[in-house]
């Protein structure tokens, strides 16, 4: 992982996607707002901040390419192969998608907690943690205030105006003092390019010649990544970095419920199945509060109403029989009606059904759900049950679905094109033609087995667009005639998806130049040697090599 400038390129001539939907301009954090020399326009809401950009170029507040005196830091980190998994709360908005990293002094502290850090500083009882950050060139102490991480600032310079509005629309005049609160730190998500752009300029203060040397050798250590701090040696606790599976896996060994947020066809159910072959899958869809909770009927011979045990619950006590921890899954929680929502809380909060029967000691619980942006059928959870669930959001991505995918077997055509072409894991859903997600390039992929790779029937699968792109790009394909070479260098600073990609394009010269191809691709790393190995025994079996 490295931290630099965004390129003049990036920005105006051949602008990255997200730059092209939200612009070039770049508000500005209070950090920013307090370091940076104000020209009487910082205070203004022009909705950006002067940045610099490598090469000695600058983008102003507007986004435009001009030279100019006033300039803060917008940092960009290019993604190394493992830096993936040290993104958090990773959302997608139109063509933009975002992702957490780090923590940083970015926001002035809440109203409600100044009086109470103030007190703090003035009795001396405010905590240091023994790190720093450095603003402006200064190493300034982090402070823990009651479970919040803060630095104390002075303003230096009161601005053309003779003060600085914050986010919250405080002023602040030259002297005084400012809380500023370590906040996750919002990155702007280029996947195909392996980059994290920070939302807004950072922080400012320094010229073009220590903001550079600041971003090669101290910024990325005073980010203060969740999860990098270095504990004492014995220190009574730890911080691990998981992956879906394992927290699902954490939550199920302590016998907390969780709910699954994911779109339509990220494999939710999939996930519940790789830790539970066996989980009991109820679909609450299809359910009423009388199949949750079970029938009434009455018994004339005895003039008394009998309750019956739900089917599901009889399921779920046969399976627990054996001691080992199953999971009952409720399946689209979400588009279950508000009643059946209420019986569901009760199983949740109670473990006990309709009152009478007990889960079994060894049954967990899981349930999951779609965006609700999704389904105009689709509610969302009343606050006392969402509650009751540790969340888990997941997305699937060409990075992480790629190794299931080589467990699972699929088509190496359906592999191939999306290691190059990961836009078509997911096209947008329109109602009127098919759109392409994970689950239905999993059914492409059943499709070209059982046809013998007739590329004709992935229109109604994925959609004309996606299917034309497939056809098309098995069409270049023919046409590759040289293997790039890459340096050791080279090769540890690519993306996985790039990695991909290169294991892909050796599969066209494993026959002419097998030598050579196996020894890229092992130069790549395991899991892309395994793929490739996977891809060229089936394409073998096939009679396509």
């Amino acid at each position: 992982m490295k931290s630099t400038f965004l390129s003049h390129e990036q920005v105006f001539e051949r602008p990255l996607r997200a730059l092209k939907a939200l612009g070039a301009a770049a508000p500005a954090s209070d950090l920013a707002r307090m370091t940076a020399v104000d020209d009487g326009f910082l205070t203004e809401d022009t909705g950006g901040i002067n940045y610099y950009l490598a090469g000695g170029k600058t983008v102003d507040r507007f986004g435009r390419s001009d030279p100019c005196a006033v300039c803060a830091v917008r940092p960009v980190i290019l993604l190394e192969e493992g830096d993936e998994n040290l993104l958090r709360r990773i959302e997608e908005k139109g063509s933009v998608t975002t992702a957490e990293y780090g923590y940083y002094p970015t926001t002035v502290l809440d109203r409600s907690l100044r009086e109470l850090a103030e007190k703090s500083l003035k009795d001396n009882s405010l905590q240091e943690t023994g790190r720093s950050v450095t603003v402006a060139g200064e190493k300034l102490p982090v402070y823990l205030l009651s479970s919040r991480e803060v630095i104390l600032l002075p303003l230096q310079q009161g601005g053309a105006n003779g003060y600085v509005r914050l986010s919250d629309g405080t002023v602040v005049s030259e002297g005084d003092q400012v809380f500023l609160e370590m906040k996750p730190v919002r990155w702007i998500y280029d996947r195909e390019n392996a980059l994290l752009l920070s939302a807004m300029a950072l922080f400012a203060g320094l010229d073009r010649e220590a903001a550079e040397a600041y971003l090669k050798e101290g910024f990325l250590d005073d980010l203060q990544a969740y999860g990098t701090q270095t504990l004492r040696k014995n220190a009574p606790f730890r911080v691990e970095n998981h992956d879906e599976l394992s927290l699902i896996r954490a939550y199920a060994e302590a016998n907390i419920p969780v709910f699954i947020h994911g779109l339509s066809g990220d494999g939710k159910s999939d996930r519940v199945r790789e830790i539970d072959p066996d989980a009991l899958d109820i679909e609450l869809v299809n359910e009423t509060p009388e199949t949750i909770n079970g029938r009434a009927v009455y018994n004339e011979a005895k003039d008394e109403i009998i309750d019956i045990k739900p089917a599901w619950l009889v399921r779920l006590e046969r399976l627990c029989r054996d001691g080992r921890l199953h999971i009952l899954f409720f399946d689209e929680l979400t588009n279950a009606t508000k009643q059946t929502q209420s019986v569901i809380f009760k199983i949740v909060l109670e473990r006990f059904v309709n009152n009478r029967w007990a889960l079994p000691p060894n049954a967990r619980i899981v349930a999951a759900g779609n965006d609700r942006s999704e389904s105009s059928a689709s509610h969302d959870l009343a606050e006392p049950l969402f509650g009751r669930f540790a969340h888990i959001y997941i997305r699937t991505t060409v990075e992480n679905w790629m190794p299931w995918a080589v467990r699972k077997k699929l088509n190496p055509f359906v592999m191939e094109f999306l290691a190059n072409n990961d836009l078509y894991l997911r096209t947008p859903y329109t109602g009127t033609e098919a759109n392409a997600d994970p689950r239905r390039w999993e059914m492409a992929s059943r499709a070209l087995d059982s046809s013998g790779n007739d590329f004709s029937l992935l229109a109604p699968i994925v959609g004309r667009d996606a299917a034309e792109s497939f056809i098309t790009f098995f069409h270049a394909q023919q046409q590759i005639n040289e293997l790039a070479q890459y340096s050791d260098e080279e090769l540890s600073r690519l993306s996985i998806s790039r990695r991909y990609q290169i294991a892909q394009q050796c599969l066209y010269f494993s026959k002419e130049n097998e030598k050579e191809a196996r020894a890229l691709v092992h130069r790549l790393g395991a899991e892309y040697e395994a793929w490739f190995r996977y891809m060229l025994e089936r394409k073998k079996k096939a009679g396509l090599k």
